[in-house]
C-alpha cells in the first residue's frame, strides 16, 4: 500500500511539472537572454526601460493596449523614471481617453491608464510578460524564479527574433512561422526588423538589443514592484536570520542549567 502511494505520488509530481513546461512554452524555443533584473539582487535598468517604452509606443502601440497600467507610474522609483513633466507631456501626445463626463475623447492624463486597445484584435501586453513566466522551471516552485527570473522576458524577446520569413496562407490567414510560439506559427507579422527606432542615447537599434528593450519594459508593466519586494524579502530573511541566532542562543542558556544537572554538576 506504502509503495502505490509512493508511486502515486511520483507520478502526480511528474504530471504537474509536465504540466507547468507546457503552459510556459510548449514546442517552442525560448532562448535564455541575460536581464538586469533576474537574481535575487537584480534591478531594472533605468535606460532599458526607457527605450523600451519608446519601442512599444512606436511600434506595438498601433496594435497593443496596457490597460492595467497607470500612466502616471512611468515616473516611479524602479521604473522608467521619467520626470512629472514628461510623463504628462507622454500621456497628452500619444493617448485619447474617453471621458463619460463629457461624453467625447480628451487627451490622457497621469491619472488615467494606458487605453485598451480591442480594434486590431490584439492581446493586451500588460500582463503578458508574467503571463509567459515559467522558462526558468515549472511557474509555482519559486527556486529557479528566485535565482534566475521567471522567464517571460526571454519569451517575448524570442517572439520578437524567432520569425523565420517563412509564411502560409490557412483559410484565407496568412501565418508567419516563429521558432518561438508553440505550434511554430503565428497569425502576428514580424513587428521588429532592426533599426526600427532611433535612441537618442545612441544604444544598439540591432533587431536583439530592441527586442531585449521592449522586453525589459513589459516585464516592468507585469511586475512595477518587483525591486520593492525583492528588497522586502532581503530585509525580512536578514531579520529571520538574526532572530534565529537570539533563539538559539537564548534556548542554550535557559536550558544549560538542567544539562548541567542531568550531569551530575552543579548549576551556576
Amino acid at each position: 500500500m506504502l509503495k502505490k502511494l509512493t508511486l502515486s505520488a511520483a507520478m502526480a509530481m511528474v504530471l504537474g511539472t509536465s504540466g507547468g513546461a507546457l503552459a510556459a512554452g510548449g514546442d517552442g524555443h525560448t532562448e535564455d537572454f541575460s536581464f538586469s533584473f533576474e537574481g535575487p539582487f537584480g534591478t531594472y535598468d533605468q535606460m532599458q526601460l526607457q527605450r523600451g517604452l519608446q519601442v512599444y509606443t512606436e511600434v506595438c502601440a498601433g496594435c497593443h493596449g496596457l490597460q492595467y497600467v497607470p500612466l502616471r507610474t512611468l515616473g516611479d522609483p524602479g521604473g522608467p523614471g521619467l520626470p512629472e513633466d514628461q510623463v504628462r507631456a507622454y500621456a497628452e501626445q500619444n493617448f485619447e481617453v474617453f471621458d463619460a463626463d463629457l461624453d467625447d475623447f480628451r487627451p490622457a492624463k497621469p491619472t488615467d491608464n494606458f487605453p485598451a486597445n480591442v480594434d486590431a484584435g490584439a492581446p493586451d501586453l500588460s500582463l503578458m510578460a508574467k503571463g509567459r513566466a515559467g522558462f526558468h522551471g515549472p511557474y509555482g516552485l519559486g527556486i529557479n524564479q528566485f535565482f534566475q527570473g521567471m522567464g517571460g522576458a526571454e519569451y517575448v524577446a524570442s517572439l520578437l527574433v524567432g520569425y523565420t520569413g517563412e509564411e502560409k496562407e490557412e483559410a484565407g490567414t496568412i501565418l508567419y512561422e516563429n521558432t518561438a510560439f508553440p505550434g511554430g506559427w503565428i497569425s502576428m507579422a514580424p513587428p521588429l526588423y532592426g533599426d526600427d527606432v532611433d535612441y537618442e542615447d545612441g544604444s544598439s537599434t540591432e533587431l536583439e538589443a530592441v527586442a531585449k528593450d521592449v522586453s525589459a519594459f513589459l516585464m516592468w508593466t507585469a511586475e512595477p514592484k518587483l525591486m520593492a519586494r525583492k528588497e522586502a524579502g532581503f530585509v525580512a530573511v536578514l531579520f529571520l536570520s538574526v532572530l534565529t541566532v537570539l533563539l538559539y542562543l537564548t534556548n542554550k542558556r535557559i536550558w544549560a542549567p538542567v544539562k548541567k544537572r542531568a550531569k551530575g554538576q552543579p548549576a551556576e
